[in-house]
């Protein structure tokens, strides 16, 4: 689109990257403005589950997390054969979703992500009813295959947006500030296994 950029017209099919089941199908136009700002994004999904299903599911999720008796925490996430232990499931799930807004904000249109593993992750114990996390995750740079580190901080309830604020450090800025809101479900479909974005 002269002066504004290019705009593509997608159609693809998603999979819940936990079960590797169908999730449904999309329609996506993505507007990568010719200034650097973050891709103008308009989609449209049919899904397999239905919204009460998808509510449980998150029910699920936050429950396994909310009755822990001490703060959940964890290193190397998969580990190096590509494993992740039962119990820190739930806090992977976070994970994928809350850098995928990382990825969101940070990729370009000819320069990708994608998330390569939880270094650590924290549990904070508060009064109220959400539940927030400490992370630090390793995001693989596509094309070049650079690895970054990013520090997450992430809050979720279920009904409620996912909050993401982060601060990731990039060889070569120093640092690249950045955070925001991302709405949706944690056990929602993601695009992929890899947590693509």
């Amino acid at each position: 689109i002269p002066e504004s950029g290019h705009k593509y017209y997608l159609q693809f099919s998603t999979e819940d990257f936990r079960t590797g089941e169908d999730a449904g199908n999309c329609l996506a136009t993505v507007l990568y403005p010719k200034k650097k700002s973050p891709p103008v994004v308009s989609i449209k999904c049919s899904h397999t589950k239905d919204k009460k299903e998808i509510q449980e599911e998150d029910n699920r999720l936050y429950q396994s997390i909310r009755h822990q008796s001490k703060p959940i925490t964890g290193n190397n996430i998969p580990d190096s054969y590509g494993n992740i232990e039962p119990a820190l499931e739930p806090v992977w799930a976070l994970a994928v979703a809350g850098s995928s807004s990382i990825m969101w904000e940070k990729s370009s249109e000819t320069l990708g992500y994608l998330l390569a593993q939880v270094k650590s992750v924290r549990q904070w114990m508060r009064k109220d009813d959400f539940v927030e996390f400490d992370y630090t995750v390793l995001l693989h740079k596509i094309p070049t295959q650079e690895i970054i580190s990013c520090h997450m901080r992430l809050t979720w309830r279920p009904g409620h947006p996912l909050k993401v604020k982060h601060l990731c450090a990039a060889s070569d800025h120093g640092v690249d500030e950045g955070s925001g809101a991302e709405p949706g479900s944690a056990a929602g479909p993601s695009a992929g296994k890899g947590a693509h974005s």
